[in-house]
């Protein structure tokens, strides 16, 4: 790969929209922050005591930042992707053991009057590495399975070392990542694998409470949901119309034996039940896989007992690894318990927040729940709810159009690369900003458990600042010079 130096021109070159787009935002979020900070007695928006104006100095840090990216040669960042990504997980180890416990987590270096996270920065360089790897002549993700085992150790290990952190949302960011995968040939089924687990998880403890047939609710609900994507697939896969039927003839024949014995008042165990049923389609589906195409059969079966086996290690996931406090927040998330003094306040308060703002919103700086301070950590990672509260309606839905807009543009950068290195790279800046932005929305909102995910550019801070700002200088300095190589 060649390249020739074009620093003089880069500036005619960059991506203005993702640029703008990126100015007003961090801005708008600076403003957002003031707005959720407000003191009555101290009005100034760039009072570097206050929350508002320690944003904007980190701000103007950033775009100084930014500017330094762009006037870095060309040849960088794909020549030194190893090392940085080598130089920030040595730094993540390091803060494993130096970091104080700041509510718990170990994540964030203190330097004076700084503090700094260093999983905000392992997100560019794991994106370089990974986007160093596709960018070898000749790779390809399906080529042979070490390929997967190489992508996946490079995303893997910074989960690992952020995880050692006691910094689970952090942790969780990276595997978006997966998108990228699935853009460069992953197969599909993984990614329906990790679709299924998630319905797994959330039905079976949604609905644990509940007892049908002598079976807890999400164990019964699951088999049945398990049940029918075994005979989805089986249509889909096999190409049978008969080997689809017979499985559904043998559901139809269980549903309707089960119901004439129910008519004299005979007990049924749904478990047995289900679980005989599940047997008998798994044999069922060897013998046909004896006689036809063994490896797309084989996907099936896989599938039904990786799942019942995923449904059954839930429980001990949920009751043995994760601690009170996640699953509190899991408990909430769901509707099984409200919690609205302890686990569930900040997302109550925030839905109260967001609800009052209405169609037009309460105007700048005339929140009653920000100004009250009802909402905890609104001026971090709850700062949305401070834009539904004054905002209302309409200015939430201006400023998600304006993050929907930066993700598309930036999957439109990824698609008029030039090389994997770079299509690949913007696939990992859309993947964070996609993550980051579904997961805090939905924590504003009740729809996920209370994780700690900041919201892109608007999140008071200086290291999730910066660790976005890096991400987007760098695809805008390698989109720039595309036409180089």
């Amino acid at each position: 790969m060649e390249y020739r130096s074009s620093n003089q021109s880069v500036f005619k070159r960059i991506d203005y929209s993702i640029l703008i787009t990126y100015i007003l935002l961090v801005i708008t979020g600076a403003i957002s922050i003031y707005a959720a900070s407000y003191d009555f007695d101290n009005a100034s928006i760039l009072d570097f005591s206050e929350f508002s104006g320690k944003q904007f100095g980190w701000i103007g840090l950033s775009f100084f930042l930014g500017v330094a990216i762009l006037l870095v040669d060309d040849w960088f960042f794909d020549s030194y992707a190893y090392p940085i990504y080598l130089i920030v997980t040595l730094l993540l180890i390091l803060t494993i053991f130096i970091a104080p416990n700041i509510k718990g987590s170990h994540s964030w270096i203190v330097l004076g009057p700084v503090s700094l996270q260093p999983a905000e920065f392992a997100k560019f360089a794991t994106a370089l590495a990974l986007a160093k790897l596709f960018g070898a002549y000749g790779f390809s993700l399906n080529a042979k399975k070490s390929n997967y085992l190489k992508a996946g150790a490079i995303i893997i290990l910074p989960i690992i070392l952020i995880l050692l952190q006691n910094e689970t949302g952090s942790a969780l960011v990276f595997t978006s990542l997966v998108f990228v995968l699935y853009r460069e040939g992953m197969s599909g089924l993984i990614l329906f694998a990790g679709l299924a687990s998630i319905v797994i998880f959330v039905v079976s403890m949604k609905y644990s409470a509940l007892t049908i047939l002598g079976t807890p609710g999400g164990e019964f609900i699951v088999m049945i949901i398990i049940l029918a994507i075994i005979l989805g697939m089986t249509a889909y896969y096999c190409k049978s119309i008969t080997v689809a039927r017979n499985i559904f003839l043998g559901y139809a024949g269980v549903t309707l034996l089960s119901w004439i014995i129910s008519l004299f008042d005979v007990a049924l165990n749904g478990r047995i039940i289900l679980f005989s049923t599940l047997g008998a389609t798994i044999v069922y589906l060897i013998w046909e896989m004896l006689h036809k195409e063994a490896r797309k059969i084989l996907i099936v079966i896989a599938f039904a007992i990786s799942s019942v086996a995923f449904l059954f290690s839930v429980n001990y996931v949920f009751n043995e690894i994760l601690g009170d406090h996640q699953q509190m927040r899991i408990k909430v998330a769901l509707g099984i318990e409200e919690d609205l003094r302890g686990a569930g306040y900040n997302v109550n308060q925030s839905k109260i927040a967001i609800g009052s703002g209405g169609f037009w919103g309460k105007g700048f700086l005339n929140g009653t729940q920000t100004k009250l301070k009802y909402v905890p950590e609104q001026h971090t990672d709850f700062i949305f709810c401070t834009i539904g509260e004054e905002e209302g309606f309409v200015g939430s839905t201006l400023v998600l159009f304006a993050f929907l807009f930066l993700i598309l543009r930036v999957i439109q950068l990824a698609e008029r690369q030039r090389t994997a290195f770079g299509r690949v790279y913007a696939y990992c800046v859309a993947s964070y900003l996609l993550f980051h932005l579904g997961i805090n929305i939905g924590m504003v909102v009740g729809l996920c458990p209370v994780i700690g995910i900041p919201l892109p550019f608007f999140s008071y801070g200086g290291s999730s600042l910066w660790g976005f700002t890096i991400l987007i200088f760098i695809l805008l300095k390698i989109d720039a010079s595309r036409n180089e190589y």
